[in-house]
């Protein structure tokens, strides 16, 4: 075997992780679904003049569900993506920290429903990583909800006691 087709048959190998279409399609499915779920909410937030917006949410939840989809694919025993998703659970955390502004003359927080939207953003697309498209859409809906209904609610309660 010469050296180029030894190369050839290396680089092959290499990118042998997804063995066929079917795999190829799921992969691509959970991938796509995470990142249109990702950012319909980034586009809520984006609506709103939130510094976290589309591309943002969209990153969080495909990574989120590549980060469930390698070990899947590497065979990972339950317990084992247990504990990648308790690290993905807390690291996303570090994420929204980020978001977090807390005022220095008044005591003034912003940014919490923004961390938490990319909290839950990584969850829907963990979701989608592990195959529960639905469980993601359901969420994504509910979200979306308490993201656009519920402030119109309760400025709609305020305006009314006034």
């Amino acid at each position: 075997m010469s050296i180029w087709q030894e190369i050839g048959a290396t680089v092959v190998s290499e990118f042998s992780d997804i063995p066929d279409v079917a795999q190829l399609t799921r992969i691509s499915l959970r991938l796509l679904v995470a990142a249109v779920l990702g950012g319909i909410l980034g586009y809520e937030r984006e609506l709103q003049g939130k510094s976290a917006g589309v591309r943002t949410h969209m990153l969080v939840a495909i990574g989120a569900a590549l980060f469930v989809l390698i070990p899947q694919q590497a065979g990972a025993s339950n317990e084992e993506l247990s504990r990648v998703l308790q690290g993905l659970i807390a690291g996303i955390g570090f994420l929204g920290t980020g978001a977090i502004i807390m005022g220095n003359k008044e005591v003034q927080t912003r940014g919490l429903t923004t961390a938490a939207g990319l909290w839950v953003t990584a969850a829907i697309g963990m979701a989608a990583g592990m195959g529960r498209e639905s469980t993601a859409v359901l969420s994504t809906l509910i979200a979306i909800l308490i993201l656009s209904v519920v402030p119109w609610v309760f400025r709609t309660k305020h305006a009314n006691k006034q």
